[in-house]
């Protein structure tokens, strides 16, 4: 394995220091949440090695709601990408190929990378509206393919797939005899119908997702993957325990608590997001140099810039930062050009969010 620190990470806000950003539109979750907020108070637990799988009533709460799935199915991991990288080291080695629809969350490339397999991407095209092209996925598939990885919605741009795409490539995965990967950690903030887990649908499809963005609680560190696949499920297992053999009692303890109230808490916040999501269109709507793909999902978009061939990006968020205390997740965070960036519409307070929406226009003043 060769890493390499992940430029995401390295140019993170903790990493800059959230005290030196006034309005931090960087971030891929709701507000951070407090105990007090979610309501949890944590018992007197003993703190003891626990369930390897994970809390057993924990998993069964992840997928009470998913046909064809069970609590035997779900093996919890510290945060998606804990998961991605159970997954990753599992499936992949220096001799097999990934296919990869791009951009992508970090974790999905860099861990393949690092195991020094081949990789194909997808690359999403804004002008059609970041959708998946699926004949791309089919025709890039090779003997040694082992799984198809995307996210839904996705992340950057808040966009989802539909039923039928999701069916499609399901069957290229069973048809090439690989896996389909499918990150759906925004799922619980659909704001459109909510597609099925994917591993429901099919042994050859994998689900990941976490509590970190939809619910605010990436402190706890509490994630999971979802497969129908026995063998596989062992092979994961066995990666589990070698890395960190179980969870943390502390951290499943909390995640158990909320998921036992989740259908009140999202009742609160799908509506909210709905409305940072608004704000964020209005802003649009009236900023000529902007525009985006509306989100389907999540609290992320990834707008593009309409400024000239020469724009310099680096001096652009330089500018945005250092002059107007703004922080957003520029494009090559995704390996994308530097006139895309993220903007998080969930994490900021709403005064942050429109101050920082100001200040984007006011850092464009100097392109119009």
């Amino acid at each position: 394995m060769k890493y390499a620190r992940m430029v995401i990470e390295k140019e993170s806000p903790e990493e800059y220091g959230y005290d030196l950003i006034k309005y931090n539109l960087s971030e891929s979750s709701i507000t951070d949440q407090r105990l007090s907020d979610i309501g949890v108070v944590i018992p007197d637990v003993k703190l003891l090695y626990g369930e390897h799988r994970g809390d057993p009533e924990l998993r069964k709460l992840v997928v009470e709601k998913d046909d064809g799935l069970s609590a035997e199915h779900v093996l919890m991991a510290p945060g998606a990408a804990g998961a991605l990288f159970i997954i990753s080291t599992t499936l992949l080695s220096q001799n097999d190929h990934l296919v990869v629809v791009r951009p992508n969350y970090a974790t999905n490339i860099e861990t393949p990378k690092a195991i020094g397999c081949e990789i194909t991407y997808i690359d999403l095209d804004f002008d059609r509206g970041f959708s998946v092209d699926i004949d791309k996925v089919a025709n890039s598939l090779r003997p040694n393919t082992r799984f198809i990885s995307v996210t839904c919605p996705h992340n950057p741009s808040g966009t989802t797939m539909s039923r039928a795409e999701l069916d499609r490539l399901i069957q290229i995965a069973e048809d090439h005899g690989c896996y389909l990967l499918v990150d759906e950690t925004y799922r619980d903030l659909s704001y459109e119908a909510k597609l099925p887990t994917a591993a429901s649908l099919s042994k050859k499809a994998i689900s990941v997702a976490s509590l970190s963005k939809a619910y605010g609680i990436p402190g706890i560190r509490v994630g999971w993957l979802i497969t129908q696949d026995e063998v596989l499920y062992e092979r994961f297992l066995s990666a589990k325990e070698q890395i960190a053999i179980c969870g943390s009692i502390l951290d499943e303890t909390v995640a158990l608590e909320l998921l036992k109230k989740s259908e009140q808490f999202l009742a609160k916040v799908l509506p909210e997001m709905r409305r940072r999501r608004d704000i964020v269109q209005e802003w649009i709507n009236g900023e000529p140099l902007v525009e985006w793909v509306r989100p389907s999902g999540g609290v992320v978009g990834f707008p593009r810039l309409k400024v000239s061939a020469d724009f310099d990006a680096g001096a652009f968020y330089r500018s945005l930062l250092d002059e107007h205390g703004t922080y957003v997740g520029p494009g090559h965070w995704f390996q994308m050009p530097g006139n895309y960036f993220r903007v998080g519409f969930g994490w900021p307070t709403e005064e942050e969010l429109r101050g920082g929406l100001k200040a984007i226009s006011a850092a464009l003043d100097a392109y119009r």
